[in-house]
């Protein structure tokens, strides 16, 4: 299992990088961070710990917002100010389909585009694109109430279809591995209750799928 530092530096032998490298990130409420101070976004956090290994990539462009859908990440990047190209590129999105009930097939469709998107903003090139698991929120306080079994099978469903686009289009797949899992549920006041928390912490040993001469795929890592 690699972590993303190794993801990471495994990209960076030879002088490929411009001098002010850029991370776009692109997302819902996951990757703004409800609740938590910019610093305490998940993409800010890696970042801030991948140049503590010597891996300076500077500041993230965030475009993202609490409560978007695929579709409303599509709308947001249109609207937003984008380059031309970036150093890398990473993408969570999906748990507000999820939560809307959505047709999932239909999220198979938005989210390629959105993939896709990504791929040529990082200069066409897969391997600088990081796509993210959905965390899976009915093991938080949030789900009190809620048929949490049954979350935890759309969120898979999702998940699945996420792996298979990613390893389609040769991009990396991480699942998160974070400081909540479905084996131990959160009591409420502890950080999971924000319904977005950040991810950062524990970028560094996020494990990979699809991840080409790197990863090897994981089962049920969440169980």
């Amino acid at each position: 299992m690699a972590s993303v530092f190794l993801i990471f530096a495994a990209s960076m032998t030879g002088n490929i990088f411009r001098a002010h490298p850029r991370v776009l990130a692109l997302g819902d409420s996951y990757t703004i961070g409800e609740s938590v101070e910019t610093s305490g976004r998940w993409p800010v956090q890696m970042l801030h710990l991948l140049k503590k290994q010597g891996i300076n990539l500077g500041e993230p462009q965030i475009i993202a917002k609490t409560g978007w859908t695929t579709d409303e990440l599509q709308a947001g990047i249109a609207q937003a100010t984008v380059q031309d190209r970036y150093e890398w590129v990473t993408l969570l999105i999906g748990v507000n389909n999820q939560y809307r009930k959505r047709d999932v097939e239909s999220f198979r469709k938005d989210f390629q585009s959105l993939l896709e998107f990504a791929i040529e903003k990082a200069d066409h090139r897969p391997e600088r694109v990081l796509v993210l698991s959905i965390p899976d929120w009915g093991v938080t306080p949030f789900a009190e109430g809620r048929d949490r079994a049954e979350i935890a099978q759309q969120i898979d469903r999702y998940n699945e279809v996420k792996r298979e686009e990613t390893e389609r289009l040769h991009a990396h797949f991480i699942r998160y591995n974070g400081y909540y899992t479905r084996s131990q549920r959160q009591a409420p006041g502890t950080a999971s209750e924000r319904r977005i928390a950040s991810i950062g912490r524990n970028v560094l040993a996020m494990g990979g799928t699809g991840c080409k001469n790197h990863c090897r795929p994981t089962k049920n890592p969440n169980r």
